[in-house]
């Protein structure tokens, strides 16, 4: 009761913390990195500035017929190969997660050996696929010399499709498993046979996991086409090599396949977002339409 008392009577200004002034915290680490990072790049567009580079090259280049029918190949493969990829990491993700051994073991096999071995030397192994098979095809029905089918574009589409399916098909196989477990004994429960519950149930599900990884393979696979440059494939990097060895202008039409390539991605990573973003949204309205319910319960 005395300290009761005692507590009571003194004045609450002593308690008062209005009169303290707030000193903020000085962050000079973060000052002094931000100072280099500057420094930097000025000296960074300095030296490009006063480097020995024909600016006007690069301009008259930009738009050249053999540039841009170099960047019409790289995204037309880019789409090419990241379609075949996703089928076949689709199917080999299902193949993977099957109860069935000789299915799972091929998909096994598939994916060791695609993701272990180099994309280069999967694209000369197809390019030089005549030295192996010189023909292709059903004996007495149909046969065609190898060098005739596995044209540089053939070849870049198969090397560059076929890789990137491995790597879809663990992306997938991800996506599958994050879906709850229950949604899948449910839909087992009420009859759906395994193919109509993965692509009525689980894939919807599982795409807000398998988009990130696979917005990224897409850009990914943009810069990966330059390497099919070594088997004659005319994307961007190879026409301007072909350009710059007449004319010698090497860092110019370099910079200007660098600018390209910046363009494309930049593009493609804005759709990804905006992919993300929406189907962010669709979770979230699915979300709240199961979670209502028993909200009102509750209530």
């Amino acid at each position: 009761m005395a300290n009761s008392e005692h507590t009571a009577s003194v004045p609450p200004a002593i308690y008062s913390i209005a009169h303290l002034k707030h000193q903020p915290r000085r962050h000079y680490g973060r000052w002094l990195a931000a100072a280099l990072i500057i420094l930097a790049l000025a000296m960074i567009v300095k030296a490009f500035a006063q480097g020995q580079i024909a600016w006007p090259v690069v301009g008259q280049f930009f738009t050249a017929p053999a540039i841009l029918a170099g960047l019409w190949n790289t995204i037309l493969m880019t789409i090419c190969a990241m379609a075949l990829g996703l089928v076949l990491g689709v199917v080999f993700a299902i193949m993977i997660m099957s109860p069935n051994p000789v299915l799972k073991y091929v998909a096994v096999f598939y994916i060791w050996f695609f993701r272990g071995t180099p994309l280069l030397l999967q694209l000369l192994l197809w390019f030089n696929l005549a030295l192996i098979f010189p023909t292709l095809g059903i004996p007495g029905l149909f046969e065609m010399r190898t060098v005739d089918f596995m044209t540089p574009f053939m070849a870049t589409l198969l090397g560059l499709g076929i890789n990137q399916g491995a790597y879809t098909a663990e992306v997938v196989r991800g996506g599958i498993l994050s879906v709850d477990n229950g949604q899948i004994e449910a839909a087992k429960v009420i009859g759906m046979t395994r193919l109509t519950m993965l692509r009525r149930i689980v894939l919807p599900q599982a795409m807000r996991v398998i988009i990130p990884p696979v917005g990224n393979e897409v850009i990914s696979m943009v810069k990966l086409t330059s390497v099919a440059s070594v088997i004659q494939y005319a994307e961007i990097l190879r026409n301007a090599q072909a350009v710059y060895y007449a004319n010698n202008r090497v860092m110019e039409l370099l910079i200007v396949s660098a600018i390209w390539y910046l363009a494309v991605v930049t593009i493609l990573s804005i759709g990804q977002h905006l992919l993300e973003k929406h189907y962010s949204k669709s979770l979230g309205r699915r979300t709240g339409k199961r979670t209502e319910p028993a909200a009102a319960q509750g209530a």
